[in-house]
């Protein structure tokens, strides 16, 4: 099918790498040239060695999900003749013991929140439907051995 990739560089520079004593703040890059900096989470390696600023992989892992989530759905909508004119989630991962006694991210919930406009708006039936899709259709949670939960947040129109 197709192949995709990413770039990681993280330099080592004057840092104490065998004293433990180095940052854990990398780059991402992307085929279409984005940069994103990237670190350890704080949650497991403290700062200053992580950066709590720059992206970990816990929040790129949650992210992805969420996108691929919505990517989906926004799909879906059009080929149903909805007008989408906002969606939004505040996703959420917990990181726990999987069974084998291991951390993983072991739930991720998503939240979105979608807005529709036009003379054709979608029943909650219908809104709850096509992310029932989105997600069946969501090649990163079909990749995942994570649960991954939606739990979409209703505007006015589909309450």
């Amino acid at each position: 099918m197709a192949d995709y990739g990413a770039q990681l560089l993280w330099l080592r520079g004057e840092q104490d790498f065998l004293g433990n004593r180095y940052s854990r703040r990398h780059l991402l890059r992307f085929d279409g040239g984005v940069e994103i900096a990237a670190s350890s989470s704080p949650h497991v390696v403290p700062v200053p060695m992580s950066d709590p600023a720059a992206v970990d992989p816990e929040e790129a892992f949650v992210a992805a999900l969420a996108s691929c989530h919505l990517l989906w759905f926004l799909s879906i909508a059009a080929r149903r003749r909805f007008c989408v004119d906002r969606y939004a989630d505040s996703p959420l991962g917990v990181m726990a013991r999987n069974s084998e006694g291991k951390l993983a991210m072991t739930v991720v919930t998503l939240r979105p929140q979608v807005a529709f406009s036009g003379s054709r708006l979608p029943t909650r039936a219908e809104v709850m439907e096509m992310h029932h899709q989105a997600h069946a259709e969501c090649f990163i949670a079909n990749s995942v051995k994570t649960e991954v939960r939606c739990e979409p947040v209703l505007v006015p129109e589909q309450r």
